[in-house]
């Protein structure tokens, strides 16, 4: 029987949390492994060339130096992308001062729709330290693929579409390696303390 509009819209989001919860849960899994540190942190992310918000070509060395976060996501995300977005400003906010340098990359993986010009737009009502990237389809493929993220391009009525994708807040340290995932199900105050370990 098909999926009405109104559970398909329910169900992606949950789909895609769900995912993302799968993934915490393998890499946590291979972190917490014996001798399996390095290969967890050489495998989560790799090289990446994409475009900023203010149409700067960058690469993930120009995140080198110190502790970030990334986040996968689009500017047309119904709820997901934008709760978590407010709750990473939260987190960076509940830093302080000890987070001033700190940022926050917001991969696009809807390359279609969302140019610098639509992330400068979108990211302008969140914490300024959160960086919009995007880029060819094949330049965020191969960020996401570097990732190990999930994303899924969803027909919905008409010409329209969705996204799903890693809900996943990846924490990576000054070396660009995957250290965990940040939890955002507590107050920002506790996953800023966490985070702070690692500043």
């Amino acid at each position: 029987m098909p999926l009405s509009d109104r559970t398909r819209h329910i169900l992606l989001p949950l789909g895609a949390f769900v995912l993302g919860l799968v993934a915490l849960g393998i890499a946590a899994v291979v972190i917490l492994v014996p001798g399996a540190k390095e290969v967890a942190t050489s495998s989560v992310g790799g090289p990446f060339t994409l475009t900023t918000q203010d149409g700067r070509r960058v690469t993930e060395r120009d995140f080198t130096g110190a502790t970030h976060l990334v986040f996968f996501g689009f500017t047309h995300c119904p709820d997901i992308c934008p709760t978590t977005l407010q709750q990473i400003g939260d987190v960076l906010a509940a830093l302080g001062s000890k987070g001033k340098d700190t940022k926050a990359l917001f991969i696009a993986v809807d390359p279609e729709r969302d140019t610098p010009a639509a992330l400068k737009a979108y990211l302008a009502s969140f914490d300024p330290r959160i960086v919009g990237l995007t880029g060819t389809a094949e330049e965020v493929a191969a960020a996401v693929k570097g990732y190990r993220a999930y994303v899924r391009k969803v027909p919905t009525k008409g010409d329209d579409y969705t996204m799903d994708h890693t809900a996943l807040v990846y924490i990576m340290d000054a070396r660009n390696r995957f250290v965990t995932a940040l939890n955002l199900a507590r107050p920002p105050e506790q996953s800023a303390a966490e985070l702070a370990k690692l500043l």
